[in-house]
């Protein structure tokens, strides 16, 4: 492998022109693919084998002029200080105010009256409309969503409160400010970390042009595919993010290969077969996390894994084909400080010089701390983890709503004024669907199982059977009492379901309840069953490819098992912050709930993935100082002395990136930055950087051990460049014989 990559790395750097026009190509082509689709991406997504996906489907089938496949929103109007709504001058506000609403925009199917349609409260002074358009709210355009606030203003301006919901109206555009500040704060760490303009803006700028064809490429495949649009935001998120991390890897090596005295070409080349080699197999293993979420069984899931391992591949080939092309632009400059130094044969190298002055980097100060004290350090460590992880074993999962927005939100405002006039669980009605293929039975069972329905205690109505033309087939609405996300009405929904099941056995009718509560709580079962087989099937794997890599059976079990640590731990932050409320102020959150159910298993494949690259760029630059004869403490020392100055700022990068999320309005994005902040902080500073290099200094030689059979068995796919090593040692020892020679000769 390390052969290989320096042959892809030696021909890059001297033919970089060549390299920069065919990437340059690849861009083109696929921004051309993308400019070109026809259709948008979807923002639905669908849970094969739940009851609730399966109701959604029979109704599609069996009311289909009920399935409106267009963007949607709920206004709500109240009348000023109490008075009645339904009054003469407030009644024709509110008239001035739906007429409004459908000349908004010629996308419009339907707006609706509540005094015709009986949408007004019981005490007279709310009202609401459904709004339906003939287009998804992804085809909606920005003067759709202007229009449509400024009919809202009509409301306003006479008095009348008006707010409201859903998917027709414009989508928050505040984190684009967090991806600003954290890709700002990137280039500050790069060049405080690298000392130059050119070596900081190097891992920028080919990272930009990976995420660049990634996203162009997921874009153009998303009609065909019927891709969701949340895969090319996690693509574009993940690209970023690896694509600085390879890139800084690479340009760091290559600064060390320069300070060791080798000339431009071949220094970008043994970069490329060390450095390169280590960015291969880290990218591999966040392959690995990503389509393994194919598990869970989630076409969307799988999809936004399989759009981002695209990005992580893309990544890997720009890191070892465009990044020693780069540097082959600016092989002085990008050495920043080092750049002066003359680093001849006769020179000493950087690290001999800080011994000279008796000067240790900060990462050797912190490998000697570990070595004097690693069963402290190891202990402690483990132990701090073990203790924010607690929280974790009370992990809710749920799907956000309305009501977890902030209060300053209109949809926060027509969710709490729906509740205050309609009752807390007119916000999440439940809907029963009763088939049989005789409409007789279908008739007796929805009436039996409504009325059973209504006798519950948590049931605020319970409204009659609605039947198709064919009379097969009925709907009952729901109303619960208590707020969607409560465990009365989860406890509700499970109780229909067992009426349903009693009706099905008396009646031979089939009954199903769907609805947003009845998704929710599907949608976070299949979560939470399937994060257990996901762990294993991605962590099992990565554990073999990292026996492939570093030739031991410790080394990758300790990985895995600290990742776990460290994963369990940011679970236990965010429990504590979201759901507990502790410093909700210092963050800004507003409520408290469950956690979004996406969130555990979108958090374990990002982080597993950054962890596995920090593991590999760290552990084997230990391993290569181990392989080229030096003992394991002097190893441990070795590695953290080129590699931990890199990983921290891989670490801090990510971090600053995933912290600008917590900014957000939404609380689902705030978890998730928050989650991914601390997982990497937790695994880069307290497992790979303490506990994985304290457990290499107690075993020692045992670390690097591997059977004897295994031995025979697995390829060496020579990651750490030893062959590169000994063909650098025969030709220096063949160089003083060829010098005789021309002498001679």
């Amino acid at each position: 492998m390390a052969t290989f990559l320096y042959r892809i790395g030696r021909a890059a750097f001297q033919r970089r022109w060549l390299v920069l026009l065919l990437w340059a190509v690849i861009l083109g082509a696929a921004g051309a693919a993308a400019s070109n689709i026809s259709g948008s991406a979807t923002s639905s997504f669908t849970l094969p084998g739940t009851e609730a996906q399966r109701a959604n489907d029979l109704l599609s089938e069996k009311f289909p002029a009920a399935n409106v496949e267009g963007a949607t929103a709920r206004v709500v109007l109240r009348s000023p200080e109490g008075a009645k709504i339904i009054s003469g001058g407030h009644r024709a506000d509110v008239a001035a105010t739906l007429k409004d609403l459908r000349s908004s925009s010629p996308g419009i199917a339907s707006v609706g009256d509540p005094f015709t349609d009986g949408t007004v409260s019981n005490d007279g002074t709310t009202a609401y409309t459904q709004v339906t358009y003939k287009v998804a709210a992804t085809d909606l355009t920005d003067r759709d969503h202007e229009r449509f606030a400024k009919a809202l203003e009509v409301g306003r301006d006479a008095g009348l409160t008006v707010e409201a919901s859903g998917s027709a109206l414009a989508p928050d555009e505040g984190s684009h400010s967090a991806e600003t500040i954290g890709f700002a704060l990137a280039a500050v760490i790069l060049f405080l970390t690298l000392g130059s303009l050119v070596a900081a803006g190097l891992p920028l700028l080919t990272a930009l042009a990976g995420v660049a064809v990634s996203t162009a490429t997921i874009t153009a495949l998303s009609a065909a595919f019927d891709l969701n649009s949340s895969t090319t935001v996690l693509a574009s998120m993940l690209g970023i993010a690896v694509g600085i991390d390879y890139a800084l890897f690479i340009v760091s090596r290559y600064r060390a290969e320069r300070a060791a005295g080798h000339d431009p070409r071949e220094a970008a080349a043994r970069a490329n077969g060390t450095a390169g080699s280590a960015v291969v197999f880290a990218g591999v293993t966040v392959m690995i996390a990503l389509v393994g979420l194919a598990v869970v069984d989630l076409p969307v899931l799988t999809a936004m894994g399989a759009g981002a391992a695209v990005a992580v591949a893309v990544a890997v080939l720009v890191a070892i084909t465009l990044v020693p092309a780069v540097l082959g632009f600016a092989p002085e400059r990008s050495r920043g400080r080092a750049r002066g130094r003359v680093t001849a044969g006769h020179a000493r190298t950087e690290a001999s010089e800080r011994r000279r002055r008796g000067k240790a980097s900060l990462g050797e100060r912190w490998a000697a701390l570990i070595l004097r004290r690693p069963v402290a350090m190891m202990v402690a460590s483990v132990a701090a983890l073990v203790v924010i992880a607690l929280p974790a074993s009370k992990l809710e999962l749920g799907l956000p709503d309305d009501g977890s927005q902030p209060t300053s939100t209109t949809q926060r405002k027509a969710y709490d004024m729906l509740s205050q006039s309609f009752g807390a669980g007119f916000n999440g009605p439940l809907s029963v669907i009763v088939t049989a293929q005789e409409p007789a039975i279908a008739r007796e069972a929805a009436a039996d199982l409504q009325s059973a329905i209504s006798k519950l205690d948590d049931v605020a109505s319970a409204a009659p059977p609605v039947f198709n033309p064919q009379g097969d087939t009925a709907i009952i609405t729901v109303v619960p009492k208590s707020a969607p996300s409560s465990d009365a009405t989860k406890n509700l929904v499970h109780g229909i379901r067992d009426l349903a099941s009693d009706t099905g056995r008396n009646t031979r009718a089939q009954g199903m309840v769907t609805g947003t509560t009845a998704l929710n709580i599907d949608i976070s079962n299949k979560f939470s069953a399937a994060l257990a087989p996901y762990l294993m099937v991605v962590v099992g794997l990565a554990v073999l490819v990292l026996i492939l890599v570093f030739r031991s059976i410790v080394v990758p079990l300790k990985a895995a098992l600290g990742f776990l640590l460290s994963v369990l731990a940011s679970f236990g932050a965010v429990v504590a912050v979201f759901q507990w409320g502790w410093l909700k102020d210092l963050f800004g959150i507003e409520q408290t709930g469950p956690i979004m159910s996406l969130m555990p298993i979108l958090s374990v494949g990002i982080v597993f993935g950054l962890a596995m690259d920090y593991q590999v760029f760290l552990v084997t630059r230990i391993r290569e100082a181990y392989v080229q004869g030096a003992d394991p403490r002097q190893a441990i020392t070795t590695g953290f002395r080129h590699s931990s100055r890199v990983v921290t700022a891989a670490a801090l990068i990510m971090i600053s990136v995933f912290a600008g999320f917590i900014g957000a309005n939404e609380a689902v994005i705030k978890a998730l930055g928050l989650g991914l902040a601390t997982a990497v902080a937790f695994d880069a500073f307290l497992v790979r950087m303490t506990i994985v290099p304290a457990a290499l200094a107690l075993l020692g030689h045992r670390a690097w051990s591997l059977p004897a059979w295994m031995d025979r068995l697995l390829p060496n796919i020579d990651i750490e460049g030893e062959k590169l090593s000994r063909r650098a040692a025969v030709a220096q020892q063949e160089a003083p014989a060829v010098s005789e020679f021309s002498k001679q000769h």
